[in-house]
């Protein structure tokens, strides 16, 4: 499955507690704009309205190529293909204090293009700094393991 990109400030600040594959509703030239990689996921969240899932504030710009495109707008919601039974569950989940869900990456799978949902809670200053910490420890266990050869 070749990524297209990865949304990392979320990682930062979210501890994904369960992760969810959803396919995603775009028009032809967003398609095309998507694969080749233009697709920013920074600030973006996932809704629950009336059993449908919506991804927004994900920015798709217009494809480079397309003709006269009248009123397109980049932030547009766009509609998330998911299980009738995983939205019910996400609708109880995040029901519950301190849950959300965010859009995690953006990959292909054969020609179709998926978004990698999870269910997230807001990580605390504190948190972030034992992750960086561990991150920078397992960097510096990795090096001395390289060199110790």
């Amino acid at each position: 499955m070749p990524q297209i990109t990865k949304n990392k400030k979320a990682l930062h600040n979210f501890e994904v507690l369960e992760q969810f594959e959803a396919g995603i509703v775009l028009s032809g030239q967003e398609v095309k704009s998507v694969k080749q990689g233009h697709i920013n996921l920074d600030g973006s969240y996932v809704r629950i309205n009336k059993n449908e899932a919506w991804l927004v504030n994900a920015q798709i710009p217009k494809y480079a190529r397309a003709g006269a495109l009248p009123e397109y707008d980049p932030r547009q919601k766009r509609k998330l293909l998911l299980r009738r039974q995983e939205i019910r569950y996400l609708t109880g989940k995040t029901q519950e204090k301190g849950l959300t869900l965010i859009p995690v990456s953006v990959y292909t799978k054969r020609t179709k293009i998926k978004v990698e949902i999870g269910l997230a809670r807001g990580k605390k200053k504190h948190d972030k700094r034992t992750t960086i910490k561990k991150r920078e420890d397992d960097r510096r266990i990795a090096r001395a393991m390289k060199y110790k050869r």
